[in-house]
C-alpha cells in the first residue's frame, strides 16, 4: 500500500476487512463478504455493544440511519442513489461500502458532459476487431458491465453531470439487469450475477444540469446526505483526516486543538452568513462543507510543513482559508466582510481571544490584500 497515492478503501482496510469477515457470523445477501450489520460496524466503527475483540475506527460520519438505509437498499432491487451537496461524503461512502460489499470499490463511471453509453456498456478493442472481428475477447467491458458479472458495486460519479440518453441507457440495466450485445451472434447478452447494484452519486447543486427522468428515479432509493453542522461530528471528521493526512505524510507537525476550534468556528460564521444573504452574490460561491474545511486544513498543514516553523499557526491556517474560498471576484468582499465584521471584534475580547484570532484576523486580511 505504501506504494500507492491513494489507496482504495479495500486495500487501506484490508486487514480490518478480513478479520471482521473472519469473525461474522450474520446472515449475508447474496454473495456479500460482510453481513449488513458488519457492514455498519465497518463504516461507522464498533460500539462496545458488538463485543468484537479489536476496535473498528469510525471511517464516516453522519447519521447512521443513512448508512443502515443505504445498506438496506444494495440487498433490494432498487439501484442507490446518493445525494447532496458537495464534500459531504458520498463518494466516500459508496467506497465503503463497495469495498465492504464486494472487496473491489474501484468499478466506477465518471459522470461528465462527455460520458457516452459505451462508458456504462461496451466499446470494441479496434485492432483486435480489424484482425479476428467481433468476438467476446474483441469486446472491453465497461466497469458496470464488469460488475454486472462478478456479482459486484458497479459505482456511478455525478449522475446528473452525465446526458439523458447515457441516464436512460441505466433504466435497462437497472430494471431487467441485462445488457444486450446485438454484434454478436452467441452470447449477446450479459446478464448480471447475484449481488450485482449500482451506487450513483449526483449533487444537489447541479439540479437544473440534466435532471433525472422519472423512469430512472423510480430505479433508485433516493438517501440524501447532508452537510455535518454538529460541531462534535465535524470535529471528528476534521480530526480523523488530519491525523490520516499526517500519517500519510510523515509529517510530524503540532496542530494545537484550539486552531481547529478556529477553523470549525469560521466555518459556522461563515455558513450563518450565507443563510443569512439575501443573494447569490452575497454568498461565497463554496458549499462549506467539512470536505472543504479538510482542504483548507490540509493546504495549511502542508505549507506549515514546508515553508513555516514546524507547528500549525492561525495566521496561516487564514491565509489557506482565505485561498481555498475565494474563488471568484465576488467572494473577496464577502470574506473582507467577514473578518472585519466578525473576526475584528472577537479579538478584542479577551474570553473568546487567547491570540489565536488576532494572528486569524492579521493572516486573513494579508491573503486578501495579496489578491487585491
Amino acid at each position: 500500500m505504501s506504494d500507492l497515492l491513494r489507496a482504495p478503501a479495500e486495500i487501506k482496510y484490508a486487514d480490518e476487512l478480513a478479520w471482521l469477515e473472519s469473525v461474522d457470523t450474520g446472515t449475508k445477501p447474496f454473495t456479500w463478504r460482510l453481513s449488513p450489520k458488519m457492514i455498519r460496524t465497518f463504516v461507522l466503527g464498533s460500539q462496545p455493544g458488538d463485543q468484537l475483540d479489536r476496535k473498528v475506527e469510525q471511517k464516516w460520519f453522519g447519521d447512521a440511519a443513512i448508512v443502515e438505509r443505504a445498506i438496506v437498499t444494495l440487498a433490494s432491487d432498487r439501484g442507490l442513489l446518493l445525494i447532496g451537496d458537495p464534500g459531504t461524503g458520498k463518494s466516500w461512502l459508496a467506497e465503503l461500502l463497495s469495498a465492504a460489499v464486494c472487496r473491489n470499490s474501484t468499478l466506477v463511471v465518471q459522470g461528465t458532459a462527455g460520458t457516452t453509453e459505451d462508458h456504462i456498456k461496451y466499446s470494441w478493442n479496434v485492432s483486435m476487431v480489424i484482425a479476428q472481428g467481433q468476438s467476446r475477447a474483441s469486446m472491453i467491458p465497461s466497469p458496470i458491465m464488469t460488475a454486472m458479472e462478478t456479482g459486484a458495486i458497479g459505482r456511478f460519479e455525478e449522475l446528473t453531470r452525465a446526458t439523458s440518453d447515457v441516464q436512460d441507457a441505466l433504466i435497462s440495466i437497472l430494471s431487467e439487469k441485462y445488457i444486450s450485445v446485438p454484434e454478436l451472434e452467441e452470447n449477446g447478452t450479459v446478464f448480471a450475477r447475484p449481488g450485482f447494484s449500482v451506487i450513483a452519486t449526483a449533487n444537489s447543486r447541479d439540479r437544473g444540469v440534466n435532471d433525472l427522468s422519472s423512469a430512472l428515479k423510480r430505479r433508485f432509493n433516493f438517501v440524501r446526505i447532508p452537510v455535518v453542522t454538529n460541531r462534535r461530528s465535524e470535529t471528528e471528521i476534521v480530526r480523523f483526516r488530519t491525523e490520516e493526512l499526517l500519517r500519510r505524510h510523515q509529517i510530524t507537525l503540532d496542530v494545537p486543538p484550539t486552531l481547529l476550534d478556529v477553523l470549525l468556528q469560521s466555518f459556522a460564521d461563515l455558513r450563518e452568513a450565507s443563510a443569512a444573504a439575501g443573494s447569490d452574490d452575497e454568498r461565497l460561491e463554496s458549499a462549506l462543507s467539512s470536505a472543504e474545511q479538510i482542504g483548507v486544513l490540509e493546504d495549511a498543514i502542508l505549507h506549515s510543513n514546508f515553508f513555516g516553523r514546524q507547528t500549525l499557526t492561525a495566521d496561516t491556517l487564514a491565509s489557506s482559508l482565505v485561498s481555498s474560498l475565494a474563488r471568484r471576484d465576488e467572494d473577496t468582499p464577502i470574506l473582507n466582510k467577514y473578518l472585519h465584521g466578525v473576526v475584528a471584534p472577537r479579538t478584542e475580547d479577551s474570553v473568546q481571544n487567547s491570540g489565536e484570532w488576532t494572528q486569524f484576523l492579521q493572516g486573513g486580511q494579508a491573503a486578501l490584500k495579496a489578491l487585491a
